[in-house]
């Protein structure tokens, strides 16, 4: 695999959840923090997104906007500062139940449903949809490129911008229009596939950070890519030098001012972080994962386990499985307005 698969893998937990929502008339809906990534995509009309931190977006038709680390956020009809969005924001679950106070009105609506008769939300022209979802992660352990993305990743839409990203946006949009057979496998994966274009989108107009230039040099990212296609090789400097085509010197003087530590050391901690996926997502045996990940025994991988993670890998599985659920019950709640 590569680096951004690799990253995503060690902390996706099940299947992403998701919802169209259309709302009209004046509406504030307050979303919660949680452990995950949250997302929003404008189909039709716009809004305004407030973080907790009190960053203000405003996104138009065709934008999408990537919340990595699960922030807080109200959306709103128009723009709110954080004194406005305390006094009027409603839980977004309230708003698409009926049950809050106000004028604006909201609707989750099902794949080519439109509005039910006693709707009071305004005509569709001046009515704004949005697609709204979440990814249940894991993050007692994230990839630096994870960790690295921003609290608010917005990707405007652009003529000529982003193409895969546009047509993610396209087909995930016609999927919600109309019921069709295998809709239920193929949304699940056009939302992966979305995830990954939102990052390859900021990844592409980053400016700075730490892995937008790692994977931007052709030296470290070919030491990267030979690394994650196989983790369980007998790496040495020179043989990965080899692999990248440059001297032992080289590779690492490049390697670790990009990625931030020498290339042995990175491989013995990605060794490790992948045991815990494996760890969490498989039932294999630890003496299984220890092969799969490059170590000659069981009890030489859960000492650097225990090192990295500071409890046992049978621990570490009974924690994950406790995370797994909790991030599930999480998704089934709408945490998507």
């Amino acid at each position: 695999m590569d680096v951004v698969s690799d990253a995503i893998s060690a902390v996706r937990l099940g299947h992403p959840a998701s919802q169209r929502v259309r709302m009209g008339g004046s509406w504030c809906a307050r979303l919660d923090p949680y452990d995950g990534a949250g997302f929003h995509v404008v189909l039709k009309g716009s809004c305004w997104l407030l973080t907790d931190s009190g960053a203000q977006v405003s996104l138009g038709v065709g934008d999408a906007v990537l919340l990595p680390h699960g922030t807080g956020r109200v959306l709103a009809d128009s723009p709110v500062d954080a004194a406005t969005a305390r006094e009027k924001a409603v839980p977004a679950d309230q708003l698409l139940l009926g049950t809050a106070a106000g004028s604006g009105t909201a609707a989750a609506i099902a794949a080519g449903a439109s509005p039910g008769p006693g709707s009071r939300a305004r005509p569709d022209r001046d009515g704004t949809e949005v697609l709204c979802g979440t990814y249940s992660l894991d993050c007692s352990r994230m990839h630096p490129l994870m960790a690295e993305l921003p609290e608010v990743v917005h990707l405007p839409s652009r003529v000529g911008g982003h193409l895969e990203l546009r047509a993610a946006i396209d087909l995930l949009a016609g999927e919600l229009d109309e019921v069709r057979p295998g809709s239920c496998v193929a949304l699940p994966n056009l939302l992966d596939l979305l995830l990954v274009y939102m990052i390859r989108a900021w990844m592409a107009e980053a400016t700075g950070g730490a892995w937008p230039g790692a994977l931007g040099d052709p030296v470290t990212a070919a030491a990267l890519r030979a690394l994650h296609s196989a983790p369980a090789a007998r790496w040495s400097n020179d043989l990965l030098a080899a692999a990248a085509g440059v001297s032992r010197p080289t590779l690492a003087r490049r390697f670790t001012t990009l990625v931030g530590r020498p290339p042995m050391s990175y491989l013995a901690w990605w060794r490790v972080i992948l045991a815990a996926t494996l760890l969490r997502d498989t039932p294999d045996t630890l003496a299984a994962i220890a092969g799969r990940v490059g170590y000659g025994s069981p009890y030489a991988l859960s000492h650097a386990f225990q090192r990295e993670f500071g409890t046992t890998p049978g621990r570490y599985r009974a924690q994950a499985a406790d995370r797994r659920s909790s991030g599930e019950a999480v998704s089934s709640r709408v945490h998507q307005v």
